[in-house]
């Protein structure tokens, strides 16, 4: 494969990354017609069509998956043998992490200080949303989620367990009283959870693994929402324990019934050995096992799930 010009390669691994030109000009600094006659010359160059049109920007061909892999390989050669980098300095560019939006903006967020120490010339995005982007898809370079992926040009590996309990404010509690049974929950109590229709996740059907065909009165799509909701007591709702057990306001209903997930860690599979993603990985599992606790408090007698 012949370079004639860098840039048009670069300008190819950001819209493949981002998945938008308008995005990868804004990335790259400059302005969006210059990232498309970029990806046009790179096209005539080699002969193939890189990028597909889609309702949601550009989805990368398959040409453009293989010259991908090609190009990131180069690029990471090309980090480790730079004259010019500071000893020690570590990898660089750009890290996107596709997490949930509990674990992202719950739990994850207040260790990024320890990873910007740690690595001072990556980027680090965090993208804490309502559904995952794919590594498969080259949407981010890493993706923690709830289930193990049955396809795709992926490797997963188990990132951590983690456990979800009922929980009340000590307001609601004083209100309405503590109920005594879960199945008094459906009846008597207001209970908060995800829109039916709205979740990304089977593993987010929580209430299912404690009463089946137990429901919610009150619904949002967004966990953030679910936590302020039970903090301000408008009722009783499932939260996972490393957002439950950290606010003092709140007391766990029935905490002998726990529920359990899993989190797994997503990386395509030509991706892996690049040094930023290593370096990403590695956070990530280091982290997780110096909060076992947190995630997975004890518990005295058996759990529900």
């Amino acid at each position: 494969m012949q370079v004639n010009d860098w840039n048009d390669y670069r300008a190819f691994i950001v819209v493949a990354q981002t998945g938008q030109i308008a995005r990868a000009a804004k990335k790259m600094g400059v302005d969006a017609t210059t990232v498309g006659r970029r990806i046009r010359r790179l096209e005539s160059q080699i002969g193939y069509t890189l990028f597909e049109q889609t309702r949601e920007g550009q989805a990368v061909t398959q040409a453009g998956e293989k010259l991908l892999n090609a190009i990131e390989v180069m690029a990471a050669a090309a980090d480790a043998v730079q004259p010019t980098a500071p000893r020690g300095s570590g990898p660089s560019g750009t890290l996107r992490i596709s997490v949930s939006e509990g674990f992202g903006s719950w739990f994850l967020t207040q260790h990024v200080p320890q990873f910007v120490e740690r690595y001072p010339e990556l980027q680090l995005e965090i993208v804490a949303s309502s559904g995952f982007l794919s590594p498969s898809k080259r949407e981010a370079d890493i993706a923690v989620v709830m289930s193990r992926p049955k396809a795709g040009h992926v490797i997963a590996q188990k990132l951590s367990s983690y456990q979800l309990r009922l929980y009340a404010s000590k307001n609601y509690l004083a209100r309405n009283g503590q109920p005594t049974r879960l199945k008094e929950l459906g009846n008597e109590h207001h209970l908060i959870g995800y829109i039916p229709d709205l979740v990304y996740a089977p593993e987010l059907n929580y209430l299912d693994d404690l009463v089946p065909g137990l429901t919610p009165d009150i619904r949002s799509s967004s966990i953030i929402a679910q936590h302020r909701l039970v903090a301000v007591g408008a009722g009783i709702g499932v939260l996972p324990c490393f957002i439950g057990d950290t606010d003092d306001t709140l007391t766990s209903i029935f905490p002998e019934s726990t529920i359990n997930r899993n989190f797994w860690l997503v990386t395509h599979k030509d991706n892996r050995s690049l040094e930023r993603i290593k370096a990403g990985k590695n956070w990530l599992m280091q982290i997780t096992r110096q909060n076992a606790e947190l995630l997975n408090p004890a518990v005295t007698t058996a759990s529900v799930a």
